[in-house]
């Protein structure tokens, strides 16, 4: 099953593309490899979903803003690549969790962004390497900020 027929599948649809906020692209392709810059979750509104994890958000509201990261970076890549065909595989995610100074759940968080990303692309092509950090503060008071790094054809 396609990327795409798999999100229809899951009743999930891509907000529009990220537009650069800074002197950044959303995403660079060099050769084979797609990296996209930090991408913010983002509700179908438009809004942002803003706060600390372990203070004004739970783990589990954490989790869910870092599910409608992935589905922004898997926007920027079909804007930017035509298809999410093209997709080989996840290679590296990195994500960011803003985060009170004693929360430790870091990877409970960024596990919405992979299991996304799992789901959608299977197993296989969508389990990568990744990092998860904490954060004091992340732009314009987001939950979690994401970048990642995939394979394409």
């Amino acid at each position: 099953m396609s990327p795409e027929a798999k999100l229809a599948e899951l009743g999930l649809e891509l907000p529009p593309a990220a537009k650069p906020a800074g002197v950044y692209t959303p995403i660079v392709v060099v050769g084979n490899l797609a990296y996209t810059s930090g991408h913010l979750p983002v509700r179908p509104d438009g809004t942002r979903v803003e706060g600390k994890v372990g203070a004004s958000l739970t783990v589990e509201q954490g989790h869910e803003a870092a599910k409608l990261t992935g589905l922004a970076i898997l926007s920027t890549l079909k804007a930017n690549l035509g298809s999410l065909d093209r997709v080989k595989r996840l290679v590296k995610a990195m994500g960011l969790v803003n985060a009170t100074p004693e929360f430790t759940q870091h990877p409970a968080v960024i596990n919405g962004f992979s299991e996304l990303i799992a789901e959608v692309f299977g197993r296989e092509r969508g389990i990568g390497a990744r990092s998860a950090f904490g954060a004091g503060s992340l732009p314009l008071g987001v939950a979690v900020e994401i970048e990642a790094v995939f394979e394409i054809e």
